[in-house]
């Protein structure tokens, strides 16, 4: 599978979605046929299948899609990657930012193609925890680096507009490989560098 974004729907899934939305609409005491309502079923529906494209997308497609041949063999890093997802227990958004790095072993990919990879485990249902480890796998799985460090901040809207109501909390997570692991030296390094 491409990276590819969705510009066109298809139709017979909006349809779909959007006749589940208007139902959920009329069980929440909506009047669904009023005009502010009428196409809200229909961008609901393209817009749930734009926040869930990733998938449809392949990390390791992306990773391998710009793969150069290069001798650095020193830290890459990423950082502030903007990222938005969908808590897959109550499906609302989480917001944050991913620093990615990783220390080639003769090959390097594309910069962008490292954002793209956090673009697209985020584009689905997700957890933090998963996330975070799902880019580190890709990257370490498909560039073979001698190691992949991954930590991911984000404010949870499933905490902030609902439950403890907590508009303030950050969750923070990690996943670290190879060098990473074994070396509190490299390990530091990178988490001084993404200090802001």
């Amino acid at each position: 599978m491409a990276y590819r974004k969705i510009e066109q729907y298809d139709q017979d899934t909006t349809e779909q979605i959007a006749a589940h939305i208007k139902a959920i609409l009329g069980l929440l005491g909506e009047d669904v046929e009023r005009e502010g309502l009428h196409k809200t079923p229909e961008r609901v529906a393209k817009a749930m299948q734009f926040l869930t494209q990733g998938y449809f997308q392949s990390g390791e497609t992306i990773v391998k899609s710009a793969l150069f041949t290069e001798p650095y063999n020193h830290m890459v890093i990423v950082k502030d990657i903007e990222l938005f997802s969908l808590c897959e227990h109550h499906m609302l958004p989480f917001i944050g930012k991913a620093h990615v790095a990783y220390i080639p072993n003769g090959q390097i990919t594309g910069l962008s193609k490292i954002a793209r990879v956090v673009e697209t485990y985020a584009r689905r249902l997700q957890v933090q925890e998963r996330l975070t480890e799902q880019i580190r796998d890709c990257i370490q799985d498909s560039l073979q680096p001698l190691g992949v460090a991954v930590v991911i901040e984000a404010m949870h809207t499933c905490m902030s507009m609902r439950g403890v109501q907590k508009s303030n909390a950050i969750t923070t997570t990690s996943a670290f490989s190879g060098i990473f692991l074994k070396s509190s030296k490299t390990r530091n390094e990178f988490l001084k560098l993404i200090e802001h």
